[in-house]
């Protein structure tokens, strides 16, 4: 969550001439609403089952670069589907990178919302055992999200034998 995963997706996408799909900007215009105002009016249950169906309807599709909510990887369903169906491309942030932006997506980010600082670190580290499983791990602290992006796009090039 906050990593740059909408930024540097869409720059590799653009580097590999495929289409991005940000999940969470799709199941938005769905709604007509904001995710922190679908949480809100409609509820978390019903915008994780929209995810999961998106989700798992992209995954089928070849040569396209999607972009999971922070959130998405934790059902183990579409971890599941993801894994078999795509390559997994962990974010890595630091917590001391993350807490930095933490002003930056507070507010779009209603998971984050009435909870403290050492619930949030919390939380961070709880997904850190889930989002280890992947098929690739890109360390982003520091880095420019074009240089991630090349990053990527090399990776998949070299390890991945993707055109």
């Amino acid at each position: 969550m906050g990593v740059g995963k909408t930024t540097i997706g869409k720059l590799a996408a653009n580097k590999l001439g495929r289409p991005f799909i940000d999940v969470d900007e799709e199941i938005e215009k769905e709604y007509g609403l904001p995710v922190s105002q679908i949480f809100k009016q409609i509820g978390e249950k019903a915008f994780r089952a929209k995810e999961k169906q998106l989700i798992a309807n992209f995954a089928e599709q070849e040569n396209k670069v999607i972009s999971l909510g922070g959130g998405a990887f934790l059902q183990e369903e579409i971890r599941e589907i993801c894994l078999s169906s795509c390559i997994v491309i962990h974010l890595d942030l630091s917590l001391e990178s993350w807490k930095n932006r933490l002003s930056l997506i507070f507010e779009s980010r209603p998971v984050l919302h009435g909870k403290s600082i050492g619930e949030m670190e919390e939380l961070y580290y709880s997904r850190q055992a889930i989002y280890a499983q992947h098929h690739l791990k890109i360390n982003t602290d520091q880095r420019s999200a074009d240089e991630i992006a090349e990053q990527i796009v090399s990776k998949l090039k070299m390890e991945f034998g993707v055109k």
